[in-house]
């Protein structure tokens, strides 16, 4: 009898380890992993896909890396993903303009949100900063929109870009308060930046990501964040929401998606393992100093968001008449 069950438990034990690597396979990929990124090295949606990388990277004991391939705010990335194999070795961090904005803006876009891409986790919302260099005048929402009348179509803001997030909510801006004002589309933040600090321009909405190291060292002064909540790094900045703006949200936002159709084991698994590493304290402190916040959930949360998201931009798109080059 004792022999017997010493069989049994032998052969269930065998079946188990036969079983463990088919049941990976189901559930993670068996290689490497790829992170396309649409963006250059240094910015938001990069620094926050490396953190990801990396605890992933140990998390499923296989190569998770990085690579960047910037180009049309994020479109050219999320068409090469989209085009990709359904087998969970190439990843996207989604962003705003690729997965929201585009789509309005971009009626001949290569993909379609919804068919070609299968959601996995809201990474992060970080909200945009309403700035200005310290030589303007006006240093309130409530001071700008009557500097915006009383000089209409002559205010200059800055853009990361025509149709890119810090764009739209310089549009949302203007259509809630009832101004007109001068857009200046740059090729990134960086440069724009530049010529805010330098007085080129006067205001603009930019990330938090790129904008805190400039409000922290007295170059730029922040008027207003674009939640309608105040973010952990920067408490003394009042919202729009605050400021007579009920309701304002021109966020930016990440997340991870992979092409159509995945394993719903895959995506299961990955989603679990994405949430427990956003849930790390030394990922939640790197994800603080980016401004990131309300980032994990399911796979159909993340996929309702993308949809609220692109409802939202449509409606500001259409009013607002912005086209991707303006």
């Amino acid at each position: 009898m004792q022999r017997r069950t010493l069989i049994k438990t032998g052969a269930a034990g065998l079946l188990t380890s036969v079983a463990a690597p088919h049941l990976r396979a189901q559930t993670l990929p068996t290689g490497n992993v790829r992170i396309v990124v649409g963006f250059p090295p240094g910015g938001g949606t990069d620094a926050l896909a490396r953190v990801m990388a990396v605890k992933l990277q140990a998390m499923w004991n296989v190569n998770v890396v990085i690579e960047n391939k910037a180009g049309a705010a994020g479109v050219i990335a999320a068409d090469h993903v989209a085009k990709q194999n359904n087998d969970g070795s190439t990843l996207l961090m989604a962003h705003i303009n690729s997965h929201a904005i585009a789509p309005s803006l971009q009626p001949k876009l290569g993909y379609v949100v919804e068919r070609d891409f299968t959601p996995l986790v809201l990474v992060g919302v970080t909200p945009n900063l309403l700035i200005c260099n310290t030589q303007q005048p006006a240093k309130t929402v409530k001071d700008l929109v009557e500097l915006c009348k009383q000089n209409p179509g002559k205010i200059s803001f800055a853009s990361a870009g025509g149709g890119s997030a810090q764009h739209l909510a310089l549009e949302m801006f203007k259509l809630r308060a009832g101004i007109q004002a001068l857009h200046v589309p740059y090729k990134g933040s960086g440069p724009a930046l530049t010529d805010l600090i330098g007085g080129q321009v006067q205001y603009c909405f930019e990330t938090m990501t790129s904008a805190t190291p400039h409000v922290k060292g007295g170059k730029v002064v922040a008027l207003a964040q674009t939640r309608t909540k105040r973010a952990k790094g920067h408490p003394g900045v009042p919202t729009m929401d605050e400021q007579g703006f009920a309701g304002f949200d021109a966020t930016t936002w990440y997340g991870l998606v992979g092409p159509a159709r995945m394993n719903p084991a895959m995506v299961k698994r990955m989603n679990e393992d994405m949430n427990r590493v956003m849930a790390m304290p030394d990922v939640q402190e790197k994800f603080e100093q980016y401004g990131a916040e309300d980032g994990g959930g399911t796979p159909e949360k993340f996929s309702q968001f993308i949809a609220t998201e692109q409802e939202k931009w449509a409606r500001v798109v259409k009013e607002a008449k912005v086209q991707a080059d303006s």
